[in-house]
């Protein structure tokens, strides 16, 4: 089971039912999962935001999360939010069948899966790289990321 975060009012930016997943947009790691998800969420079932966008940082600050350590995924969508392996089998949860044997992975506990997690983004940089600065979407891939309206 999922262990789900529910906030007492609903997130901002965001339209009913609409799901978010905040990356860290300068981890390589972290924007190949980005693309990933592009790539293979044809029903764009999820949207993107980076935890260093304002769109993102809005969105931490709504979920009571540090605005500026950014060891962890997160998914956000109305007033429920999942953080590290749990972020992950949501999103997973969001893509097309193929993709759902990965949910299997929920027989282990969360401790465990958790561990995991955190032992890979804690040493993201060292493993994957990083880059100076968050990279921003491609044209056809910019309405895939959150944007606040202004």
């Amino acid at each position: 089971m999922l262990s789900t975060k529910t906030r007492p009012t609903p997130a901002p930016l965001l339209q009913p039912g609409e799901t978010v997943v905040l990356f860290d947009g300068v981890c390589k790691l972290c924007n190949g999962w980005a693309r990933f998800l592009i790539r293979h969420d044809r029903q764009r079932r999820v949207r993107l935001a980076a935890v260093q966008s304002p769109e993102g940082q809005a969105l931490l600050a709504w979920a009571g999360l540090p605005l500026d350590e950014f060891d962890t995924m997160a998914v956000i969508r109305d007033r429920q939010y999942w953080e590290r392996s749990d972020a992950f089998l949501e999103v997973v949860g969001q893509l097309p069948g193929r993709w759902q044997p990965l949910k299997l992975l929920r027989v282990f506990p969360r401790r465990l899966r958790d561990w995991a997690y955190d032992r890979i983004a804690l040493n993201r940089y060292r493993l994957f790289g990083k880059y100076d600065t968050c990279l921003l979407p491609t044209a056809d891939h910019e309405k895939r990321f959150l944007k606040a309206q202004g």
